[in-house]
């Protein structure tokens, strides 16, 4: 069973051009991928963690596989430890995939391109600020308040590149067109499904 209240602790091509200019009413609206956790779910996160999935709000985004990829956890530890990153990437496939990108120094050049391109910049605030309301929602539902991470969402955003797997994460469950960066990290990743689910789905008790 979920553990609720706890945090979870999981040939390069060119990437197709980012959907910028979405506007902020469309975006306030746009995570809406998300599903209620059941038993299959929760083993089949188990699997992919290595360990009981813990804090979950909500399966996020579901594979084409059928298993989740990623889930929307609680903002708060039970322990009282602020948790920011609310949408979690649980994929063990994925993640390796992005785990190479990272190595390849894709960073860096998102990052300095956030120095140069307006445009860019904007749309990356813009997914920062999504975050928040959509994790102030979560808390709200969760009767949750967490002043201490007020205004912090996670990835480096809004103006850094620190971690492809939170950016991934948040195009997955929200929608292409809310995080640009996000969005070319999906591109580059290809159908990392095609060879069959990450983990076994078991048959539901």
């Amino acid at each position: 069973m979920v553990e609720r209240r706890l945090g979870v602790d999981g040939a390069r091509r060119q990437p197709a051009p980012a959907r910028r200019g979405t506007r902020r009413d469309d975006r306030r609206n746009a995570a809406v991928n998300q599903q209620e956790i059941d038993p299959v779910d929760e083993a089949a996160i188990h699997a992919q963690l290595k360990r009981r999935p813990r804090g979950i709000d909500s399966v996020g985004h579901r594979c084409p596989c059928g298993n989740p990829d990623v889930v929307t956890t609680e903002p708060r530890l039970p322990n009282g430890t602020p948790f920011p990153t609310t949408f979690y990437l649980t994929c063990p496939r994925a993640a390796s995939r992005i785990g190479t990108l990272e190595g390849s120094g894709l960073m860096k050049e998102m990052q300095a391109r956030l120095g140069t391109d307006e445009e860019l910049a904007a749309a990356y605030r813009g997914a920062h600020e999504r975050y928040l309301e959509y994790r102030a929602e979560v808390g709200e539902r969760a009767g949750l308040d967490v002043p201490e991470i007020e205004g912090i969402t996670a990835g480096g955003m809004p103006d850094r590149v620190k971690c492809l797997h939170v950016l991934a994460g948040q195009s997955l469950a929200m929608g292409r067109g809310v995080n640009p960066l996000g969005d070319e990290v999906l591109d580059l990743l290809g159908a990392w499904w095609e060879s069959g689910p990450c983990v076994e789905r078991p048959d539901a008790p």
